[in-house]
């Protein structure tokens, strides 16, 4: 909704392959045959796919471009984008200290803006559970840029000396059973109490939706940034379109 609504603000229109069912994937068309056919009937295309390298594949078929808007576990830029802008309203993103907790493995927007920061001499604070730590390659690829990675047990251990908190969702699909996924997910909890503590100017981020990672009561403090973070996805996506359609 947030890219139909830029495209909408911008004055533009939008065309939607509906669901897969409906469509020719069902019947068997490639991927690549998709997007060859959508790229004559649009000025650009935005792609969500759930498997990784999706939205790179379609831009070597396309002959307009393609925006990832998320491939499986793989990147989310255009969320990047709009996580940056985020926190650049409130403090300079040069040499902050950045936590990420949650689903480390899996979070796709969580990747993008490990790679983003790393651009920014970011420290980055990394809290996760057993199994969904972030991929090896990845934090290699990262201290390799020179980038500091510190690991936490205990996400109380470093709430003071952080400047953003990026919480990211569970995954519930990528547990066997009910039990094993609320064995982890009840780990993590941001709640006021957790807060107390923090710097005066930390912010809270989250790229939605929330599952009951982040206690509502933090919805009326002053860190709590994530509704806002969601707002600021329109007008950077209205430059996105606007850059790859000049």
């Amino acid at each position: 909704m947030s890219f139909e609504s830029a495209m909408a603000r911008l004055g533009g229109t939008s065309l939607s392959v509906g669901s897969v069912e409906a469509c020719s994937i069902a019947k068997g068309e490639t991927l690549a045959d998709t997007i060859r056919v959508v790229s004559g009937y649009a000025d650009a295309i935005v792609i969500r796919h759930p498997k990784e390298g999706a939205a790179r594949l379609a831009a070597e078929f396309a002959t307009v471009p393609v925006i990832n808007a998320g491939d499986g576990a793989g990147q989310h830029p255009s969320q990047t984008l709009l996580d940056l802008y985020t926190i650049r309203q409130s403090m300079p993103i040069d040499r902050i200290d950045v936590a990420l907790i949650g689903d480390l493995r899996y979070g796709r927007t969580a990747h993008s803006l490990a790679s983003a920061l790393s651009l920014y001499n970011a420290r980055l604070h990394i809290i996760s559970p057993k199994g969904l730590e972030l991929p090896a390659t990845l934090a290699a690829d990262l201290r390799e840029k020179g980038m500091e990675i510190v690991e936490h047990d205990d996400l109380n251990d470093v709430i003071c000396d952080v400047d953003v908190l990026y919480v990211t969702r569970i995954q519930r699909e990528r547990f066997p059973d009910s039990a094993s996924y609320f064995n982890v997910a009840s780990s993590y909890r941001i709640t006021p109490e957790l807060l107390a503590g923090a710097k005066d100017h930390l912010i809270v981020l989250h790229p939605l939706p929330r599952i009951d990672e982040i206690d509502p009561r933090v919805d009326e403090l002053p860190y709590a940034r994530y509704f806002e973070q969601s707002r600021n996805g329109v007008p950077v996506r209205m430059a996105m379109l606007m850059r790859v359609m000049q």
